[in-house]
């Protein structure tokens, strides 16, 4: 007989087995990682574009009219993409209460699905 060198179908089909289940316990964490880094993302522009429109009330004793504005009077470079929505024009602009004040007080995001904490985007 000669000596035949390689794999048995079983001991390929245990490897393969093996492989996907691996792979399927693994998916489930990665998509997770996805979301929380897009979840920082989005705490993060809320928190720079919260921050840079009390800078412009502070400068201007009022608030923008728009977003654009702010990177026109160079507050910020570019209006950052809501990562959820992947654009930069859904955010939802909240007006300030009150009469005597106009423009935009306030930022949400625009996405309408619900965070790995149960609470939903446009809320935060």
């Amino acid at each position: 007989m000669k000596n035949n060198k390689g794999f048995t179908i079983i001991e390929m089909l245990t490897v393969i087995a093996i492989i996907s289940i691996l792979a399927t316990i693994a998916a489930p964490s990665f998509q997770k990682s996805v979301i929380r880094a897009k979840e920082a993302s989005l705490r993060n522009s809320l928190f720079v574009l919260r921050d840079v429109l009390d800078q412009y009330y502070a400068d201007h004793g009022d608030y923008p009219d728009t977003l654009e504005v702010l990177t026109q009077k160079n507050y910020i470079r570019a209006v950052p993409k809501d990562p959820f929505t992947r654009s930069n024009d859904t955010w939802i602009l909240i007006a300030p209460e009150g009469e005597e004040l106009s423009g935009i007080y306030d930022i949400h995001s625009g996405s309408d699905k619900i965070s790995l904490y149960g609470m939903p985007y446009n809320e935060w």
